[in-house]
């Protein structure tokens, strides 16, 4: 049975005639559901979650399934359809709780049901296992001794080689017998024949942590940091409230922090989920726990391989897993008894999905708590301003560390007004007093991490002639130089570099706008002798590309890093005294009104990167508005100055979390057909007579990119303080949408409330 169009109507309740259902809840195709009838018996008992026996195929097999959604029509000749049996007993496994968060997400964000699924449910496609073999000898001494002798006489060097390595005692794997020493399996199989050694096979538990240390000492608690795990745990027990924010200024131990939590939930037999926004952060963030934690960690994210995916789950299953790592795609781990969840960086947006349905990871996880009854801790340098709003209103626990560990002084920051460089005639991507500073903390054997909010090469390509741009053929969006190649980032259409202006002929064609690759370039001719790795988005296409540069960086193997946004997120670099941004007014410029709130946390997570081991730190910001409230309060790392002066902007303008909104975006083939589709829709709202007049109702417009891979984009803003209003509004045009047979096929129609970027 296909997918129903763009929406499926779920009903919470029972008395639905039918229910669509899941017969293999743990496999990765959900895409398809069985319908079946309601017994009058069964109708006030069937619910979203049930777990349920029906007949099954031809031969009316009886099989376990899950319900999905329940609805009152169906595309099938009802006296056709199948009964559902019975209810099944016995105990709900995790995964329904996560169908049950789907059914909810749903019908919160606005998707399809499917799309719903595919997002909570674990991949759980069956991958073959990984076999190890030991090899063992059963002779003793002098009967090996005798045995080895006699394959040295008959020129059976493989049988000798193999009898000799054994002759310690110990079990051998057969891969070193048959890899190293050169024995063959033939061989070895003939020894296991005559009884001269016996092979042993076990499965292996595929797993991306190749850590060696583990289980060490815990750092001892601040008396700050202590009484903050104390006091979390304790109100944890009385069933207190148990949603909670961490403000602690960078370097000032939130990790710790984090483990002693985690460490009184397992001491509860509790499971935790420790989410991070980037798999950049991945490396380190596991390191640091698998060095406390040992072998009950496992790693999640979409980097790992089918085999390692199916394993780190099989562990949770099996209870050998009690703590998930991971960004978003972590948060749906199916403990059975989760304890705790924590959020660090919760600022980021990575948080937010870019896909149906455009869920924030913070909101679902509150969700998650409440069905599971497990607590929720927030941790950040720089809260996002919907969170500490929330704390603000007593909605969340505040607590704080204002003190960087071991009274570290926090790094000294230089802001250079680019405009006054100029002036003066420096033309160069770097300040003179960033140059200044990149000479002595060389000199003195120090590292240096380098941040520009850009990849590639140039921003666009463009003649100097005529003022051509160059565009991408699909998308309404300027293609970017990197390389021999220019290549669009939302499409990912490439074409050859051109060197002739295809408008003018001219040659005068150039890209604009420095990018990390340049970056690097004009750097190895500074300083030939100087050690460089970059990191952005084109050098860690790879599985493994982010651990072998951080590691490469943290081991001392280099002496400047540059990169992008990924490189300022979390990471704790105790040889790094100097931390240069190039552009700190790059993210000031996006069209949202989330753009002051992101600079701030980018300058100042930026900075904070340095003076974080023994020796002090310095940071050098270049903008060119270095009045700009976020820009000077970054610099001083005052988030709370800054939240007062955000908070006020937000309050006077009527966006989050002053007030809510919710983005619609329609996205047609036809431009004609999509504008007219689009206004369509906001009109039926408009003179929608049930909805109360509590809203504000802003296009359809043309998108930011009005084009993307050739779909024309229009959206359509809704204001109101009522989140549920929106959520109405969200549930009206899904009925319009259903109503439209060739509306369903035709257009593709996004919901995203309270927006972190636009559409």
């Amino acid at each position: 049975m296909k997918e129903e169009g763009i929406i499926i109507h779920t009903t919470e309740q029972s008395g639905m005639p039918y229910a669509k259902v899941i017969i293999d809840i743990d496999h990765e195709k959900v895409d398809r559901m069985f319908t079946y009838k309601i017994p009058e018996s069964l109708s006030d008992k069937v619910q979203i979650g049930s777990c349920v026996t029906v007949p099954f195929g031809k031969g009316d097999s009886l099989r376990q399934a899950y319900v999905a959604e329940l609805t009152d029509e169906t595309d099938f000749d009802p006296a056709r359809i199948k009964e559902i049996l019975e209810i099944a007993g016995g105990e709900i496994p995790a995964e329904v709780r996560s169908l049950q968060l789907a059914a909810w997400m749903k019908k919160r964000y606005g998707s399809t049901m499917i799309n719903a699924l595919k997002t909570v449910l674990p991949v759980k496609k069956q991958v073959k296992s990984t076999v190890s073999r030991e090899v063992s000898l059963l002779l003793d001494d002098e009967s090996a001794k005798a045995a080895s002798r006699e394959a040295f006489l008959k020129h059976q060097k493989g049988k000798m080689r193999a009898i000799e390595a054994l002759m310690g005692g110990a079990a051998v794997s057969q891969s070193f017998l048959t890899g190293k020493l050169g024995v063959s399996a033939s061989t070895l199989k003939s020894l296991e024949k005559q009884g001269v050694v016996r092979i042993d096979s076990y499965e292996t538990y595929r797993t991306p942590i190749h850590f060696t240390k583990k289980g060490s000492s815990p750092l001892p608690l601040t008396d700050r940091q202590r009484s903050i795990v104390e006091d979390y745990l304790s109100r944890y027990d009385s069933g207190e409230e148990k949603k909670a924010l961490l403000l602690g200024v960078t370097g000032s131990g939130k990790t710790e922090v984090y483990m002693g939590l985690i460490e009184g939930m397992l001491k509860r037999n509790k499971q935790v989920i420790m989410l991070i926004p980037e798999i950049a952060l991945t490396y380190q963030t596991v390191r640091r726990f698998y060095e406390r934690f040992g072998d009950v960690i496992a790693v999640m994210h979409s980097r790992l391989s089918a085999g390692e995916k199916y394993d780190q789950l099989m562990g949770v299953k099996e209870g050998r897993v009690k703590i998930m790592i991971g960004p978003r795609s972590a948060l749906f781990t199916p403990f059975p008894d989760p304890g705790l969840i924590l959020m660090d960086e919760e600022h980021e947006t990575s948080y937010k999905s870019e896909n149906m349905p455009r869920f924030h990871a913070r909101e679902v996880a509150a969700r998650l708590c409440e069905m599971t009854g497990a607590g929720l801790f927030l941790g950040s340098a720089t809260p996002s301003v919907d969170s500490f709003y929330q704390a603000q209103k007593g909605r969340y626990l505040l607590y704080r560390l204002s003190e960087r560990i071991g009274e570290r002084p926090m790094p000294t920051v230089s802001i250079v007004d680019l405009r006054k460089e100029l002036a003066e005639g420096n033309f160069s991507m770097f300040s003179r007093r960033l140059k200044k500073a990149m000479d002595d903390h060389l000199a003195r054997g120090q590292q240096i991490m380098l941040f520009l909010n850009r990849r590639g090469i140039a921003g666009f390509v463009s003649c100097k002639s005529c003022g051509k741009v160059l565009m991408c053929p699909h998308c309404d969006v300027s293609l970017s130089e990197h390389r021999d190649r220019m290549i669009c980032h939302y499409c990912g259409y490439e074409a050859p570099r051109v060197s002739t202006c295809p408008d003018c002929g001219s040659s005068y064609i150039y890209g604009f706008k420095a990018g990390t690759a340049q970056v690097e370039d004009k750097l190895k001719k500074m300083y030939p002798r100087a050690r460089i790795l970059r990191m952005d988005a084109d050098t860690t296409k790879k599985k493994d590309d982010h651990e072998k540069i951080l590691s490469a960086f943290n081991d001392g193997e280099a002496d400047i890093l540059i990169g992008t946004q990924m490189i300022v997120k979390g990471h704790d670099f105790p040889g790094v005294t100097l931390v240069g941004v190039l552009a700190a007014d790059l993210s000031l410029f996006a069209s949202d009104y989330t753009a002051p709130e992101r600079t701030f946390q980018l300058l100042t997570q930026a900075v904070g990167r340095a003076g974080r081991g023994d020796m002090p730190g310095e940071a050098v910001i270049q903008t060119y508005q270095p009045e700009h409230y976020a820009v000077k309060l970054a610099a001083t790392q005052d988030y709370e100055a800054f939240y007062e002066e955000e908070i006020g902007d937000r309050q006077l303008l009527g966006f989050p979390p002053a007030c809510h909104l919710l983005a619609v975006l329609i996205a047609g083939r036809e431009e004609e057909k999509t504008d007219a589709f689009a206004r369509r829709l906001a009109g039926g709202i408009r003179e929608e007579k049930t909805l109360p007049d509590r809203f504000t109702q802003m296009g359809p417009a043309p998108a930011s990119i009005g084009r993307i891979r050739d779909l024309y984009r229009r959206v359509i803003y809704f204001r109101s303080s009522s989140l549920e209003l929106l959520m109405q509004i969200k549930d009206r045009m899904e009925e319009y949408i259903e109503e439209d047979a060739a509306a369903k096929d035709e257009y593709l129609v996004y919901f995203d409330f309270d927006p972190v970027s636009g559409f």
